[in-house]
């Protein structure tokens, strides 16, 4: 398998204030050192691919208004690699501009999608089973997704059912999918997690751009068509303003009900390599490492009396000490700080300010 032919999509256009007051509208938590290890979650997942994939083979679809961002934390990869959305049409319309824009250049190039917030703490098994599922999907028609093997009854999480007794021939690692599961409730959740078949979508897909493209054509072909019609700006000076007319045309739609739910060749790897979506304040505790009474800290001097199971972020700071807190998020960013129980950090958008 040639690295020339793999390339990488991350999807960065996601806005919000999960993690605020480090993440904003203005500045999301892909942009930012959520884990305190001086990179940001995006420079963190193309680093996690620098041993499959060429710098000059990264894509990034981002808004238009975190175009800058993204080139100043990715100086290595091409500018116009860069693709910005005009407005947000879910995760469907970013791929297939994507992949319409690769096929463009390289017909024959093998595309691994993932997005731009998540964390992987086990990098070498997590090279592993990209570069095992990249030789899987090179020239087959097969669309691959990686299913991470749950360890509580989350939530938060769609999961996927996986035919265990169809292993592929080819891969005795990967699976057919039967289906595809939406957010549970708590009851069902832990139904799920008793079963061995049962597991989170990662919402990281691997294949090859002419599977994909097909799959469009098939599944949704009036994305398809917008796309298509746009193949003669590809790589030139008007694709930014045909984009910017057409994009919004694009119906608001996840690649899960677009293509995966309808497509016949879908397979699932079950994969353990210590994965996170980082979705709240509570995921990041679960991921940090913590002192013996449960705390994670997070900044270069923090102490800890007589407190347990907080999560602390204060990067900024000299000095901080915490007394007395069970179960607390604190966090600090410029003039701001948080101080809120974990259990209660569904509110912390109330707090915010933003919509």
């Amino acid at each position: 398998m040639s690295v020339i032919s793999n390339h990488l999509v991350i999807m960065a256009g996601g806005v919000g204030s999960r993690f605020w007051p480090m993440s904003t509208a203005e500045c999301p938590k892909q942009f930012i050192d959520v884990l305190g290890v001086g990179k940001t979650l995006l420079q963190l997942t193309v680093e996690r691919f620098g041993s499959l994939i060429k710098p000059e083979n990264v894509w990034v679809v981002t808004n238009q208004k975190y175009a800058d961002t993204v080139a100043e934390q990715l100086p290595d990869m091409p500018r116009n690699h860069i693709l910005c959305e005009p407005c947000r049409r879910n995760t469907a319309p970013c791929i297939a501009y994507v992949s319409w824009r690769i096929k463009a250049m390289d017909p024959k190039a093998n595309i691994v999608v993932t997005p731009s917030d998540h964390v992987v703490m086990n990098v070498q098994e997590f090279q592993r089973v990209i570069k095992d599922c990249m030789k899987f999907t090179i020239d087959t028609d097969a669309i691959v997704t990686l299913g991470m093997k749950p360890n509580r009854p989350e939530t938060g999480y769609g999961y996927i059912q996986a035919n265990l007794a169809r292993q592929s021939l080819r891969n005795k690692e990967i699976f057919r999918v039967d289906t595809f599961r939406e957010k549970p409730d708590l009851e069902t959740a832990r139904q799920y997690i008793q079963k061995p078949n049962f597991f989170w979508n990662a919402g990281i897909f691997i294949w090859n751009v002419h599977t994909i493209v097909n799959a469009f054509r098939m599944y949704q072909p009036s994305l398809a068509r917008i796309f298509e019609s746009m193949l003669p700006v590809y790589g030139t000076d008007k694709e930014q303003d045909a984009i910017n007319e057409r994009f919004p045309e694009c119906e608001n739609i996840s690649v899960d009900y677009a293509i995966m739910e309808k497509a016949d060749e879908i397979f699932v790897c079950p994969a353990d390599f210590g994965w996170s979506d980082l979705g709240t304040w509570g995921s990041l505790h679960q991921q940090t490492h913590k002192d013996l009474y449960g705390n994670a800290l997070i900044g270069p001097s923090i102490t800890m009396y007589e407190s347990h199971n907080c999560i602390v972020h204060t990067t900024q700071e000299k000095q901080v000490v915490v007394q007395g807190l069970d179960g607390y998020i604190v966090a600090e960013n410029n003039d701001t700080l948080l101080i809120c129980k974990l259990s209660e950090e569904q509110r912390i958008k109330q707090f915010s300010g933003e919509n």
